[in-house]
């Protein structure tokens, strides 16, 4: 058992490094893309902007309905595996299709853009799901869970900052190569295609679930589907409280590029700036299952929220000195690591709190939301950027000296202000609804023994 746990744990996690690096291209850098590198109009900017939040809007509200064809699929593969190879094969198709430049302006360039990227959102909606869902089946023990859970998100940060770091120096080195800032974004985007597919066949052929301890439940219905979701207290709060986080940290970090280049004055520093706190995040991760022994899942949240609200307040008002700026970074991104590795465990928690209350597991569907936050986070993101660069006038400026004061102080306000309020929002939220502690949850896998809905001898 141990064995297969530590080949589970490695297994599961190295399969996201790939997959985070290219949701990082697609979610942190696109509109980036769009506006610097494609050098689009404002008018067609508008119109992206707008494409870009009604598909994530539609894709978050379509990730549970995907969850439903996962829980119930059957196959000798298992449930999970089709939909994350499938998934993972047409994900990579339609991100290299996104970076390539044909030439097309205009409305046939919004057309284009529209097609391809709702079917990239349909795809890796398959992947992620299909991903993040078979965690529970991995483990039934809460500390065991964590362990895989913080080797996943390590393994999902090292992808993350992967291209957080390395995206300006080497595009900018490719774009030296080919003479062309279009065709280095292209073939950044291709080599990082080939390195998600590579990641999610060590998942695929590595990991191996549990047999014999969950019984065999009825078809998910859609109308089960919303009995899931709705008559699960502890899903919905737990969902409203990491929406509005995601919502607050996503769009902080769609901000990045832009601050540096344009706040800050030098955007080269942002490799360093994203290098430190990369580190400071995997390290989080990997000490969060020590600070786990000592201290119960309220203490972890609530100090990491304090170090989250310390590193806004200093950055908002921090000179453009990389120290400060630096030490402001890095408590936020510690507190962060630690909020979204809870989060995730929250979430897990909430399968076994429906089953003990609802009589059903729905891993895919509880898990759906998941992905479903992080669009809601990401499309509102991509919307509070795209609108900010555009009445700031940093879309149509080349320089720093090219944006106002008052341009850069509503940067600032949208890249800190807005995300706060919603952060101690998520927490407020958490500390008032969420009730599954480490007892409640001993008590609840009992009554499922008891019950005979699990079988942990096998």
């Amino acid at each position: 058992m141990k064995s297969m746990q530590k080949r589970n744990q490695f297994t599961f996690g190295l399969g996201t490094i790939g997959r985070d690096m290219l949701y990082s291209l697609v979610s942190m850098y696109l509109m980036f893309y769009l506006t610097d590198i494609l050098q689009l109009p404002d008018s067609t900017l508008w119109w992206l902007t707008g494409i870009l939040l009604a598909a994530r809007i539609f894709d978050a509200v379509n990730d549970p309905i995907m969850g439903v064809f996962v829980d119930n699929t059957q196959s000798r593969f298992g449930k999970f595996k089709p939909w994350i190879a499938i998934g993972a094969l047409l994900t990579g198709v339609f991100t290299v299709l996104i970076y390539t430049d044909f030439g097309f302006r205009g409305t046939p360039y919004l057309i284009y853009f529209a097609v391809i990227y709702f079917c990239w959102d349909i795809s890796f909606t398959a992947n992620d799901i299909g991903y993040w869902s078979m965690l529970p089946s991995l483990s039934m023990d809460q500390k065991e869970r964590e362990k895989i859970g913080a080797f996943a998100r390590i393994c999902a940060n090292i992808g993350l900052f992967g291209v957080v770091v390395g995206i300006v120096p080497v595009t900018q080195a490719l774009g030296n190569y080919f003479g062309n800032m279009t065709k280095a974004y292209f073939v950044f985007a291709v080599a990082i295609t080939v390195i998600m597919w590579l990641g999610q066949c060590i998942t695929l052929f590595g990991v191996k679930e549990l047999k014999g301890v969950f019984k065999e439940e009825s078809t998910t219905t859609f109308k089960g589907m919303f009995k899931a979701i709705f008559h699960n207290d502890q899903l919905l709060f737990t969902t409203i409280s990491m929406a509005l986080f995601m919502i607050g940290y996503t769009t902080t970090t769609s901000f990045g590029l832009y601050f540096f280049k344009y706040a800050y004055g030098d955007e080269n520093m942002y490799s360093v700036f994203a290098l430190i706190l990369g580190v400071t995040q995997i390290i989080s991760l990997a000490i969060f299952p020590l600070f786990s022994r000592h201290f119960n899942r309220k203490k972890l949240y609530t100090g990491s929220t304090v170090l989250v609200v310390l590193g806004y307040i200093l950055f908002f008002f921090s000179p453009m000195d990389m120290k400060f700026i630096g030490t402001a970074g890095i408590l936020v991104f510690l507190g962060q690591a630690f909020i979204q590795l809870l989060m995730l465990m929250f979430l897990a928690d909430t399968i076994e709190y429906g089953q003990w209350k609802l009589g059903k597991r729905n891993d895919s569907v509880t898990l759906s939301l998941q992905p479903f936050i992080n669009k809601i986070g990401g499309a509102i993101a991509s919307g509070i950027v795209g609108a900010t660069v555009i009445v700031s006038g940093i879309s149509s400026a080349i320089s720093k000296t090219d944006v106002t004061e008052e341009g850069l102080l509503i940067l600032k306000m949208s890249m800190f202000v807005l995300p706060l309020i919603c952060i101690v929002a998520g927490y407020i939220v958490y500390r008032h609804k969420y009730k599954i502690d480490e007892k409640m949850y001993k008590q609840i896998i009992s009554d499922l023994k008891e019950r005979g809905d699990i079988n942990l001898e096998e």
